[in-house]
């Protein structure tokens, strides 16, 4: 059957070249010998050789039936893509395609792995793709969707390299910057490490524990990462260089750990033990942080060969020969301590139930895809495994939809809590639910999972049509104004025509919910008003307070006309979670306003016990498009001849505009500056952040509050 593949798939092909030149037919079978690296079945490869015929070439579904059986026409259904859809953009045609991807691989996990290998060759070739936006497209949607997909399954090997590939073309300036950092430190600390490793098999070896010790340096892009998640740099990580230990038994981790432990000490708090609690790709292994030898922070993985077979190749490790026929061994897992490995794919599934639109379904799908876990319990003490971050409504909605639905309070040990408490490994979460289903469109900055956030906005599109409308027809009337037109005067039936929607009711909704911009619909209605520069059309406004920023910011049960204040304690700005406060010199709301605080500003500790002056608040699509606000970043920067200007190209490089920079604190050595940056989002800022802290010059960069 194989044979019969790889004529097929080279006859179909025929002399279709690929954008490297190289024959077309090529490409199929290095994806097939990606997987029998993971020693998948006959079928999986089969499917590799045949995966684009669908796609690219006159071949039906119905003929690969005949030809290889309905089994394989089924995987390469799943893997095909939905090219021939005529979608209005790219990034729908993306989703739409991730969204019968998802479907395909809830039933049958090897649709996932091919799709996986079949990226990994194309981002493998990427470069030889001239056109630098369609490399960078690819790259982002790699980085977004499959690596965290192929991290779901346990995929470790394919993800990392997939992540790395990836780095190299969404920014290609960070990681040659760390490149350089990690091969000065190479040539630095490469003998300091090799010691290291032999004093580690020596304390093994007296002790009588069989193992293989070897050193592990982490990737360029899990660096960055970690530059972006924390305000530490380059020089403070101390997990750039791991080792693993590979013993024989479950048991050997513990007794080898206890050898670590009793050598050397351990680390406050940095001692995780993911084999009695696997994470939710099944990933099994002892992480410990020791002071070793020489005085070095070294970060240590214990774990048996099968886990460790098993954290490099995920779900396929599974695969197994059983009574004659080749499938994955779930029995096997479970007696293993392991999970089902479809248990994190099905929440996708379930995400997708929801409904809504495309946008919606990638945000939520990679939402579901991050890894970093919290553990907790219900009263009867069922495990539930939530990213970390979560509050009580995520485990609500991860019990069941209609707990969530239901949720008007919380116990957390014992305790009434919180909506907004951030729940901690070990806490017994009590639901306490009411009659009937009551969902606050402000819920949804009480939340972090991908299925509680979709199942609130569900509750959204169902009941909170009417703050869209306003919020567009709002939209729609200050762009005409500032044009000098008058919504009024003007036919609303091109628009509606130009953008097939049913009713002026439904263009604002679209308006209000992002998926028209207000210039487009100026532009309709008076062509070449909006300048044929683009750059004029999506010229960014500034955030600012008022009786106006309600186009930027809202809430449940916020009165309209209410003035809103940017608090300068914190600086908010769109992509962090924020709370209102009410201003206690009104006795209402449009007497004093509330003032927008981000949620971790030490300045609502003043309000602990005021639960009236609370409001629940979040950004509108019109303040995460088109705006800039205002940060403040505090760096400290080696005193040497042009580290400043190093300093500003590299937030100009990021995107940042300076408005504002004064140093202080100025020594022989270092200086302290604050820098005052027009930035799009909190996203943007920590991209700003981590691109200063792979500056040598840098030493450390955090965000000011105030």
């Amino acid at each position: 059957m194989l044979n019969r593949a790889y004529v097929f798939a080279m006859r179909m092909h025929g002399s279709q070249t690929r954008a490297s030149g190289d024959p077309y037919y090529a490409h199929p079978i290095e994806v097939a010998g990606i997987l029998t690296e993971y020693r998948l079945d006959t079928a999986t490869i089969v499917t590799a050789l045949l995966h684009d015929v669908i796609e690219d070439t006159p071949v039906t579904k119905e003929e690969i039936g005949k030809l290889f059986g309905e089994e394989i026409a089924e995987l390469v259904e799943g893997v095909t893509k939905l090219s021939k859809l005529e979608l209005q953009a790219e990034h729908t045609r993306q989703a739409e395609n991730l969204r019968k991807f998802i479907l395909a691989i809830s039933k049958d996990v090897r649709v996932l792995l091919v799709k996986l290998a079949d990226r990994l060759h194309n981002m493998r070739t990427l470069h030889f793709i001239k056109n630098q936006a369609k490399r960078e497209r690819i790259a982002r949607e790699t980085r977004d969707i499959y690596a965290p997909l192929a991290r779901n399954i346990g995929c470790h090997r394919i993800c990392t390299e997939l992540e790395e590939l990836s780095f190299q073309h969404t920014n290609p300036v960070a990681r040659d910057a760390i490149v350089r950092r990690l091969d000065a430190l190479r040539v630095e600390q490469g003998g300091a490490v090799t010691l290291v490793n032999q004093e580690i098999m020596a304390r093994l070896e007296t002790a009588n524990l069989p193992a293989r010790v070897f050193g592990r340096e982490k990737s360029p892009y899990s660096i960055w990462r970690k530059l972006q998640r924390k305000s530490i740099g380059f020089s403070q990580m101390s997990d750039i260089y791991a080792f693993r230990v590979i013993v024989d038994s479950e048991e050997d981790c513990y007794r080898a750990l206890g050898v670590v432990h009793r050598a050397w000490s351990s680390v406050p708090d940095r001692f995780k033990d993911f084999i009695s609690t696997p994470k939710r790709n099944n990933y099994r292994s002892l992480h410990t942080t020791v002071v070793g030898p020489r005085g070095m922070r070294i970060e240590m993985q214990i774990r048996t060969e099968a886990m460790d077979r098993v954290n490099e190749e995920g779900v396929a490790a599974h695969f197994r020969y059983k009574d004659a026929s080749y499938g994955l061994d779930l029995e096997g897992m479970e007696a293993a301590g392991g999970r089902d490995p479809l248990a994190n794919l099905r929440q996708l599934v379930q995400v997708l139930e929801h409904g809504g639109d495309s946008e919606e379904l990638v945000e939520h799908a990679k939402l579901e895809m991050f890894l970093d876990q919290v553990f907790v319990f219900t009263p009867k003490g069922k495990l539930v495994s939530l990213p970390r971050g979560a509050m009580p409504l995520d485990f609500a909605y991860a019990v069941h939809t209609s707990v969530g639905d239901t949720c008007i309070g919380v116990k957390i040990n014992g305790e009434l809590k919180p909506l907004r408490t951030i729940l901690t490994n070990g806490d017994v979460v009590e639901v306490i639910r009411g009659s009937k289903p009551v969902v606050p469109p402000d819920w949804r900055s009480l939340t972090v999972t991908g299925r509680a956030r979709s199942a609130i906005r569900r509750h959204i599109r169902q009941t909170e049509k009417e703050e869209f409308l306003r919020l567009g027809r709002v939209s729609v009337e200050q762009t005409f104004e500032r044009a000098g037109k008058n919504l009024k005067d003007v036919s609303l039936r091109p628009i509606l025509e130009r953008f097939a929607l049913e009713s002026e009711e439904t263009l604002f909704d679209a308006v209000g919910r992002g998926r028209v911009t207000p210039s487009q619909v100026l532009e309709t209605a008076f062509p070449g008003m909006v300048d044929a520069d683009r750059e004029a059309a999506t010229a960014r406004r500034k955030i600012e307070g008022g009786k106006g920023a309600r186009l930027y910011v809202r809430g449940g049960g916020l009165t309209p006309g209410v003035s809103l204040h940017f608090a300068h304690c914190c600086s908010p700005v769109p992509g962090d979670r924020i709370v209102g406060i009410l201003r206690e010199d009104g006795a209402k709301e449009q007497d004093g306003g509330l003032d927008v605080h981000t949620i971790d500003c030490p300045k609502l500790a003043e309000y602990e016990d005021r639960e009236d002056l609370w409001r629940d608040l979040n950004w509108t699509p019109e303040a995460e498009r088109d705006t800039v606000s205002l940060a403040r970043l505090h760096a400290t920067i080696g005193n040497a001849p042009g580290v400043l200007g190093q300093v500003c190209t590299i937030i100009g490089e990021a995107g940042g505009n300076i408005v504002n920079l004064r140093m202080h604190h100025r020594q022989s050595d270092f200086f302290d500056t604050d820098i005052d940056v027009e930035v799009r989002d909190a996203k943007h800022l920590t991209n700003i952040s981590a691109a200063l802290r792979t500056c040598p010059s840098v030493e450390t960069v955090d965000r000011t509050r105030g």
